[in-house]
């Protein structure tokens, strides 16, 4: 039998606790800052006991499911307790910050460390809204020190088998963080500035398939996006800089009354997502 140790029982790190727990293969230990969520996720049979200083060497695996801060602060703590057999992870939104300390960290210390992003989320936050179901077929991003480490790789693969991910994608972390901020945190902010819009009060009746898709992520847990909106604000300011270009052009073509500028730009994007995605 296998260990798991999580380390922060929100809605990642509770959604791994009960995806792992439906395996007969894997004994699972959890902490959260709130022992109360700790002793709930305890009673619910999703972990078996409280991750300390006294079993984290237990560990074949270790998913650091906290802010970025948190995350490196609990690496830097509990090095000198993990085994140099146990597999690493953190599951942090942005890579950059957090891979090149938690590297430094596992160096010093001669531990497997792989950054990494489960490419999954729900609009509500927190252990309440964890579900075994949350990973199954979603993209999981690893970010290893060495991209040649093969045996490294697919180790990790193998311990995160049971989250049942449809891919795993090896990548930088300033690749990880390019990425991000176009397919991920760029929709956010535009969907959170979105539903500013004088008249979103009076939506209902008015809105359907088009409004729902665009909202959809307005509602944010602001204390986790916005550490993770600012560590990666060089790549999120570029996005948000191309997109404001891109709808300025739409509005000079209204402004202007130009039928044919309008109708080229709208073809430009439908052709743009049809190569991009398939129709």
């Amino acid at each position: 039998m296998k260990t798991l140790g999580i380390a922060g029982l929100g809605l990642i790190g509770g959604s791994f606790a009960k995806a792992y727990a439906e395996s007969d293969d894997w004994r699972i230990l959890g902490y959260d800052i709130d022992h109360k969520i700790t002793q709930l996720a305890q009673l619910s049979g999703d972990i078996e006991e409280e991750l300390n200083a006294g079993n984290i060497g237990q560990c074949d695996l270790i998913l650091i499911a906290l802010y970025p801060d948190a995350a490196i602060e609990f690496f830097e703590a509990n090095a000198g307790r993990i085994s140099d057999q146990t597999v690493v992870i953190d599951c942090c939104g942005t890579k950059r910050k957090v891979c090149e300390a938690c590297f430094r960290i596992a160096g010093e210390n001669g531990l497997k460390y792989l950054g990494g992003h489960p490419m999954a989320g729900r609009h509500f936050s927190g252990y309440k809204y964890s579900t075994e179901k949350l990973f199954r077929g979603a993209p999981m991003v690893l970010i290893p020190q060495d991209r040649n480490d093969i045996e490294l790789l697919e180790e990790a693969k193998d311990l995160l088998a049971p989250a049942q991910f449809g891919g795993i994608s090896v990548t930088s972390p300033d690749q990880h963080d390019e990425m991000i901020a176009f397919t991920s945190q760029l929709a956010h902010v535009v969907s959170n500035a979105y539903i500013k819009s004088p008249r979103a009060g009076a939506h209902k009746g008015f809105s359907a398939g088009s409004y729902k898709d665009l909202t959809r992520v307005a509602w944010l847990n602001e204390k986790m996006w916005t550490p993770l909106f600012m560590e990666n604000r060089d790549h999120l300011i570029d996005e948000i800089d191309t997109i404001m270009d891109h709808l300025k052009e739409y509005r000079d073509a209204l402004a202007e009354c130009d039928d044919e500028r309008l109708e080229r730009i709208l073809a430009e994007g439908s052709r743009k997502k049809k190569e991009t995605d398939g129709i």
